[in-house]
């Protein structure tokens, strides 16, 4: 991966001239995921960032709700100058007024990729699937899953793990399952009531660490998961035996998006930060290395990349939440899933 640093570097000079600059900001702090997109964006995005602007990146790891909560325990006082977070967390970001417009974005963008005013922009395309272990399925004769109803199958008893609903993807399980039966963003209870009654007796843990999924895959405790394709296939990236399953009935989209913090002196490195999560050659890189879709138009996919990523066909057919209803319920439903589901 080392050569793509040297390509990178060619490209992300322009963004930001590090004369003008370098006088204003020595350190750009950027808040993101852990684990392999942290590993990324350490090894690609950077090192040339840095050495194109004279300026020191520190990298502050954590879930999107771990990053939501700094932000509003700072509120006043921003530390952050670049937050990484999934579209619902984002959107209630910029209600609560914690993101200022990102500046020269590419005129090739996908539609799906813009935010309203430009408070944010997505910068990869993520599906929400089932991830299983290919050699233990082959092993016991099992089919590979399907469908969202597979989390209820008895002969994954103890061996299910599925996030928390404070993690998106937790939460887009919960949806989806409502969607299945009658429900809606509006109305989950049908969601609520097959975790609480088919599908917990199945599950393992309620895991938001991805460490600690891979780990309980690695240890075979594990055999199914609901993840996302990006942590699939960086999981898969490794050697280990998993796939990426698009359930029939649907896989939810999840968006990666980024976001200038406002405060009262904006740094314009955070924009030219983002600028670069865009360019075609990191996009290609987090396509490859973290199974992110694209969503600049000008990357060229090669063939044989993107195995398990939401591109083409599969990005039209996910399913897309309405975060603005979400929003308004999501503390309701994480009280009640605490309450009720988990434990």
């Amino acid at each position: 991966m080392k050569h793509l640093n040297l390509l990178v570097a060619v490209s992300v000079a322009v963004l930001a001239p590090a004369s003008q600059v370098s006088a204003q900001q020595k350190t750009l702090y950027v808040a993101g995921y852990g684990g392999s997109f942290e590993k990324t964006v350490r090894e690609e995005v950077i090192p040339p960032f840095e050495q194109a602007n004279g300026v020191k990146v520190e990298y502050v790891a954590g879930n999107s709700t771990d990053t939501l909560a700094k932000l509003q325990a700072q509120k006043g006082n921003q530390q952050i100058d670049v937050a990484i977070l999934d579209d619902g967390p984002m959107y209630q970001a910029i209600q609560l007024g914690f993101c200022d417009k990102v500046t020269g974005l590419p005129g090739d963008l996908l539609d799906i990729a813009h935010f309203k005013d430009d408070k944010a922009v997505a910068i990869g395309l993520v599906a929400t699937g089932l991830m299983y272990n290919k050699k233990v399925f082959a092993e016991k004769g099992w089919a590979a899953p399907n469908s969202w109803n597979d989390l209820k199958d008895p002969k994954y008893k103890q061996q299910l793990v599925i996030p928390p609903i404070n993690n998106t993807y937790g939460l887009n399980a919960l949806l989806m399952l409502a969607k299945m039966n009658g429900g809606s963003e509006t109305n989950v209870d049908a969601g609520f009531k097959i975790f609480k009654t088919d599908i917990n007796p199945n599950v393992l843990a309620y895991e938001p660490s991805p460490g600690k999924m891979t780990e309980l895959f690695q240890s075979g405790q594990a055999v199914i998961a609901v993840w996302g394709s990006g942590r699939v296939q960086s999981f898969a990236n490794t050697g280990f035996p998993v796939d990426f399953v698009y359930p029939k009935e649907g896989a939810v989209s999840l968006l990666t998006t980024a976001c200038p913090i406002a405060k009262a002196s904006v740094s314009p490195l955070a924009s030219s930060f983002i600028k670069l999560l865009l360019d075609p050659k990191i996009q290609l890189t987090m396509l490859k290395e973290y199974g992110y879709g694209p969503v600049v138009k000008s990357v060229v996919v090669p063939e044989g990349v993107g195995a398990m990523a939401p591109i083409g066909e599969r990005a039209a057919k996910v399913y897309a939440p309405d975060w603005t209803v979400v929003n308004e319920k999501r503390e309701e439903w994480t009280k009640r899933w605490n309450r009720e589901v988990e434990r």
